[in-house]
C-alpha cells in the first residue's frame, strides 16, 4: 500500500479506491500577458501534489490536507458562500458545483506546491478536486475545460479575480504555449528537457512577503486596460502596435508615463513568447536563454514589478535578482516570476555550476532558497 493510501486509511477508517497527481506551474515566459489575452509558456515542475479518494455513499465532501486540517462540505447547496471565501471549502464546493450528478467523497491530499509561492497551489489543488470528481463519478472533460471549471472556482467562489494560465498549466502538464487571444485559449504543446541540454531550472525565494502587496498587482491591468480604452478595445492584444506607437503622444497625455512602459512591456513580451517558443522548437537554447534575460530586463525596467513603488530598504526580489546574477558569472538566464514585486524568480543555471550555485546563493539569501526543479511530462 502506497504512503496516501495508508494516510487515507488511517484518517478515515477505509481504504482509497484511486490515487491522483497535479503539478505546481512556473511560468517561462509572458509576464502579465495573459490578462492582456496575450501569450504565455508555462510548465509543470515536479513539485507534486497528491491525493488518494473514494467515494463515501453520503452528501458531504471531506477533504483533509496536511497541515490544513479536515474540510467538510455538505453538497445541500452548490452555491458561492460569502463565509467561505478564501477558504479550501470555497474552491471544493465551487469545483463540485460545476460538475453534474456528483456524490460525496472523502479525499486525502499531500502537497510539495508551497503555499503563497508563486508556484500556484491553489490551482492545483483546484485541477486535483476536479481530476478525483471527474474520474469517481464518470464526467471526464478536456484539460481546457477542466481549467475553465478551475478559474470558474477561484473567481466566483474563492473571491480571487485571477487569469487563467495557472490552471491551464496544471490541467496540461508538461511546456505548453497558450494563446489567451480567443474565448477558448489555442494550446501548443512543446517537448523540451533543459536538463539534458545543459540547464536545470531552479525556482529561487526572494523571502519577501505578498501581503498588502494587492493594489500593486491591480494597478497594472488596471493601467493597461486604460491603455487599450483609449482605443475603444478591452485589452492590448486588440490593439494594433503601429497605431499605440503613431499616437504615443496623445495616448501618455491620456493613459500616463508607466501605462505607457508597461504597455510597450506587453507588446514586446507577446513577440517575445512567440519567438521563445519557436527557440525551444529549433532547439536553440543560447537564443531562448537570452531572450529570458530579456524577459527579466523588460518586467524589471517597463513592466516595473520587482520594486514596489516607493520602497526604500526593503527591495527583497530585486536582491534576490543581483544575487542570483552575480553567482551565474554571466551564464545562463534568470528573470522575475508571475505577478512579482515579491515571491519567487527563475534561473536557469548550468548543471556543472548547479551545487556551487546553490551554495552561494542559499548562504546570501538563506537556507533553501534554491530549489531545483525539472519539467513534468504530459499528464
Amino acid at each position: 500500500m502506497s504512503d496516501i493510501k495508508e494516510k487515507f486509511l488511517k484518517q478515515f477508517g477505509c481504504e482509497a479506491e484511486k490515487e491522483y497527481t497535479v503539478y505546481g506551474r512556473a511560468e517561462l515566459a509572458g509576464n502579465h500577458t495573459d490578462h492582456q489575452r496575450g501569450l504565455v509558456i508555462a510548465a509543470t515542475i515536479d513539485l507534486p501534489m497528491n491525493a488518494a479518494a473514494r467515494v463515501n455513499g453520503t452528501d458531504t465532501i471531506n477533504v483533509f490536507s496536511e497541515g490544513l486540517g479536515l474540510v467538510s462540505v455538505k453538497l445541500d447547496t452548490l452555491h458561492p458562500l460569502n463565509r467561505e471565501k478564501n477558504t479550501t471549502a470555497a474552491l471544493v464546493r465551487g469545483m463540485v458545483s460545476r460538475y453534474k450528478e456528483t456524490k460525496g467523497f472523502d479525499a486525502y491530499v499531500t502537497s510539495a506546491v508551497p503555499k503563497g509561492s508563486g508556484l500556484s497551489s491553489s490551482a492545483a489543488f483546484e485541477v486535483l478536486m476536479g481530476k478525483i470528481i471527474e474520474d469517481l463519478f464518470g464526467c471526464k472533460t478536456d484539460p481546457t475545460t477542466l481549467a475553465m471549471n478551475a478559474q470558474y472556482t477561484e473567481n466566483v467562489f474563492f473571491g480571487k479575480p485571477c487569469g487563467l494560465m495557472d490552471q491551464m498549466a496544471c490541467a496540461y502538464g508538461g511546456i505548453i504555449k497558450i494563446d489567451f487571444g480567443n474565448p477558448v485559449p489555442i494550446v501548443e504543446r512543446i517537448d523540451y528537457d533543459f536538463k539534458e541540454k545543459g540547464y536545470t531550472l531552479c525556482i529561487i525565494d526572494s523571502h519577501t512577503d505578498h501581503a498588502d502587496l494587492t493594489d500593486y498587482y491591480a494597478q497594472i491591468p488596471a493601467e493597461l486596460t486604460k491603455v487599450s480604452n483609449y482605443f475603444y478595445k478591452d485589452n492590448l492584444s486588440q490593439v494594433d502596435k503601429r497605431q499605440f506607437s503613431n499616437q504615443l503622444a496623445q495616448v501618455r497625455e491620456y493613459a500616463g508615463d508607466r501605462a505607457i512602459l508597461r504597455a510597450m512591456h506587453v507588446f514586446d513580451e507577446n513577440f517575445r513568447v512567440a519567438q521563445m517558443a519557436e527557440m525551444l522548437k529549433k532547439d536553440d537554447i543560447e537564443g531562448y536563454l537570452a531572450a529570458v534575460d530579456k524577459s527579466g530586463a523588460s518586467s524589471w525596467m517597463y513592466l516595473q514589478n520587482v520594486i514596489p513603488s516607493g520602497a526604500v530598504e526593503n527591495q527583497g526580489l530585486a536582491f534576490a535578482i543581483i544575487t542570483t546574477k552575480f553567482y551565474l558569472k554571466g551564464k545562463g538566464a534568470c528573470r522575475v516570476m508571475g505577478g512579482g514585486f515579491a515571491g519567487m524568480l527563475q534561473a536557469y543555471v548550468p548543471n556543472d555550476m548547479l551545487d556551487c550555485f546553490i551554495m552561494n546563493v542559499d548562504r546570501v539569501l538563506g537556507q533553501g532558497s534554491v530549489m531545483p526543479t525539472k519539467i513534468t511530462k504530459y499528464q
